[in-house]
């Protein structure tokens, strides 16, 4: 999506007609994105709506001759609110490290979950909304955000350990409940074989 570089201009200024351009354009894309972070619908809309604060806010500082696109900047500004949402609100220790964990039980096994399946995106979404919140948090950033261990160790205040721990048995966990959901007699699975 392509922005016109009169409305990011004019939004600079300050121009209510061209922060709802933007608005408009990219709410729904920026909506998905807090969804991920978020415990529910609710949560996401207020992250959502803090996060378009803070791009409002701060368009002064987007420079079109540095930055490559409008949208990757805005993203940045989106999930680091969520994260920032997410801290300011966590009430317990979300994080586990490894050595606290008995992990005898986990192991991830991918080439288990190799065959064909149908499972719908919104199904997924579902699933990954549904994961612990430390679970979510680092399997997101990890994943759609493409962070380091080592990143996301910074960002979230955590061990590099821990941010492995936390993808590992995010993992797991998904791929267990993705097993469920295809084996359950509700779904139907698709061999294209």
């Amino acid at each position: 999506m392509a922005l016109d570089i009169k409305i990011i201009s004019d939004c600079k200024r300050g121009k209510a007609y061209a922060q709802e351009q933007i608005y408009d354009l990219y709410s729904g894309a920026m909506l998905g994105i807090c969804m991920r972070y978020a415990k529910d619908k609710s949560e996401a809309e207020d992250i959502l709506q803090e996060g378009f604060i803070k791009v409002f806010t701060k368009i002064g500082l987007y420079d079109f001759n540095t930055v490559n696109s409008f949208s990757a900047w805005m993203k940045r500004i989106i999930v680091n609110t969520a994260l920032n949402y997410i801290r300011d609100n966590k009430k317990h220790n979300i994080f586990s490290d490894i050595d606290e964990e008995n992990t005898d039980a986990l192991s991830y096994e991918p080439e288990e979950m190799e065959q064909k399946i149908t499972i719908s995106q919104q199904e997924i979404l579902q699933l990954v909304q549904e994961l612990p919140k430390g679970y979510k948090l680092v399997f997101n950033l990890y994943t759609f955000e493409k962070y380091s261990h080592q990143d996301i160790a910074i960002e979230l205040s955590i061990s590099v350990s821990t941010s492995k721990t936390q993808l590992f048995k995010a993992r797991k966990l998904l791929q267990k409940r993705i097993k469920e959901k295809i084996n359950s007699p509700k779904k139907k699975i698709v061999n294209l074989v």
